[in-house]
C-alpha cells in the first residue's frame, strides 16, 4: 500500500486524480519515444473493490475537452458491440490503458493543462451488477 501511495504522489504534479466510489482513475500524458512516433495518454485505474472489473468490451474510452487546443485525439472510432456470448473479459489493471494523441500544431509552447473525461463499463460478478464508470482526468503537456 506505501508504494501505491508514493506512485499516486510521483504523478500528483502531472496528474489530477479521480477517486471514485469502486476505482481511483488517474491519466498521464506519455511524450513519444522517438520523434516520429506517437505519443499516448496513459489512463491507471486503481480497484477499491478486488471483486469490481473494468470490462474489455466496450473498451474505456478516453474524450478530451472540446476547450483545449494542446493534443488532437487520434483513437480509432469505437468498436461495434456485438454479440460476446461468452464470460466477459476484463482489463488488466495492473497497466495502464493508453489511447493514442498527437500534439496540436498550434499548441502553445510549455506545459499545458488538459482534461478529459474517461468511460468505462465495470462489474461486480459476486454481487451481480454492471454499471457505467465516467471519472474526470486532467494531466500536464509540455509543448516543445
Amino acid at each position: 500500500m506505501r508504494s501505491l501511495a508514493a506512485a499516486v504522489l510521483l504523478l500528483a504534479p502531472a496528474a489530477a486524480v479521480a477517486v471514485g466510489e469502486h476505482f481511483t482513475v488517474s491519466a498521464a500524458y506519455v511524450a513519444p519515444a522517438k520523434p516520429k512516433a506517437a505519443a499516448t495518454v496513459a489512463v491507471t485505474f486503481i480497484p477499491a473493490d478486488p471483486d469490481v472489473k473494468i470490462n474489455q468490451e466496450p473498451a474505456p474510452r478516453l474524450k478530451l475537452d472540446p476547450e483545449q487546443v494542446v493534443l488532437v485525439d487520434r483513437q480509432p472510432p469505437p468498436a461495434r458491440r456485438g454479440e460476446s456470448g461468452g464470460e466477459p473479459k476484463y482489463l488488466d489493471v495492473s497497466l495502464p490503458v493508453s489511447f493514442p494523441v498527437a500534439v496540436s500544431p498550434n499548441a502553445p509552447k510549455g506545459e499545458q493543462a488538459v482534461k478529459g473525461n474517461v468511460t468505462y463499463f465495470y462489474c461486480s460478478k459476486r454481487e451481480g451488477w454492471c454499471r457505467k464508470g465516467t471519472s474526470e482526468v486532467a494531466f500536464i503537456v509540455n509543448v516543445p
